[in-house]
């Protein structure tokens, strides 16, 4: 996770940790506490709308795709203060359901979630016609070389290693996004 400064208190419950991985539970724990403060924290924040960034992206229609609602509120700040339009689902049933009305010009979605994973909900996006040219980026932890391979087999564009920067994110848009499309997401709404 890198270096970190706390600002203010955590307040959470301990879960009481039993195994082998006592301390390595109790680390999970403290940081998904400390991920879900700097995410409170970003919502209270002002949408950058100064910001040439945002007028790159603004209207640009972009699906997170994760279990974690952690990573998806994160993901809908950066996206959201970048001038996006985010819509979220948090499984493979959840984004098949809404990526038709959506037509989103990007899609992140993570690779292990329940039900349909996002290798088969990748796949499941591309094989449309009306999406075969939609970029995905794969999420998740594991950044393996396998995890790259398989991704690109099933039409992912890119992998974004969680937990992922705003600067990552942003700049994972700015590279898949179509210059054109931008400026089109621009004048639809």
């Amino acid at each position: 996770m890198g270096p970190f400064r706390i600002e203010g208190t955590l307040r959470g419950d301990l879960p009481r940790p039993s195994g082998q991985n006592v301390v390595a539970t109790m680390v999970a724990h403290c940081e998904n506490m400390m991920q879900s403060a700097r995410v409170e924290q970003l919502a209270d924040s002002q949408p950058l709308a100064n910001s040439p960034l945002a007028h790159s992206l603004t209207g640009c229609k972009v699906l997170v795709i994760d279990d974690s609602s952690t990573i998806r509120r994160t993901a809908q700040i950066f996206l959201t203060q970048a001038g996006c339009q985010v819509v979220l689902a948090e499984d493979g049933f959840d984004a098949l359901a809404k990526v038709g009305d959506l037509k989103p010009d990007l899609v992140f979605c993570d690779i292990l979630m329940p039900n349909l994973d996002g290798y088969q909900t990748c796949s499941l996006i591309k094989k449309s016609p009306k999406f075969h040219a939609t970029p995905v980026i794969m999420l998740s932890s594991r950044d393996g070389i396998f995890d790259r391979a398989r991704g690109k087999s099933v039409g992912a564009v890119d992998h974004l290693a969680k937990p992922f920067s705003k600067e990552a994110l942003l700049e994972a848009v700015r590279t898949h996004l179509p210059v054109p499309q931008a400026q089109v997401g621009a004048t639809r709404q």
